[in-house]
C-alpha cells in the first residue's frame, strides 16, 4: 500500500502590540503509526512535546546549505560594491565625546 502525505499550509495572523506577526502552519497527513511512535520517542529523549521536537526537524532541514548561503553573500556584496562607508568606531568616539 502506497503511503501518501498531503501537505496543507494555515496561515494565522497574531497581533502583538501593534505588530503582527505571520505563523505558518503545516499539516501532514496519513504518516506511518511507526513513524509517529519513533518522533514521539525522539521528542521524550530531547524533553520536547512531539510538535516541538517536529519543528526544530523541519527548521534544521530547511537552513541554507554552505552553498546558498555562500550565494546570498556574494549576492550582498555585489550589491554593496563600490559604496563608500563610514568607520563606526570613528562614530562611535563621536558619540562617546559628547
Amino acid at each position: 500500500m502506497q503511503n501518501i502525505f498531503t501537505l496543507c499550509y494555515h496561515y494565522a495572523i497574531i497581533s502583538h502590540i501593534e505588530k503582527e506577526i505571520n505563523m505558518a502552519q503545516l499539516l501532514v497527513r496519513n504518516l506511518e503509526k511507526e513513524t509517529i511512535e519513533r518522533l514521539k520517542m525522539r521528542a521524550k529523549q530531547h524533553d520536547r512535546s512531539l510538535q516541538g521536537e517536529v519543528k526544530l526537524i523541519l527548521q534544521n532541514a530547511a537552513k541554507l546549505s554552505m552553498a546558498e548561503a555562500t550565494n546570498v553573500a556574494k549576492d550582498w556584496q555585489k550589491r554593496l560594491a563600490g559604496r563608500k562607508y563610514t568607520d563606526s568606531a570613528i562614530l562611535i568616539r563621536e558619540d562617546r565625546d559628547r
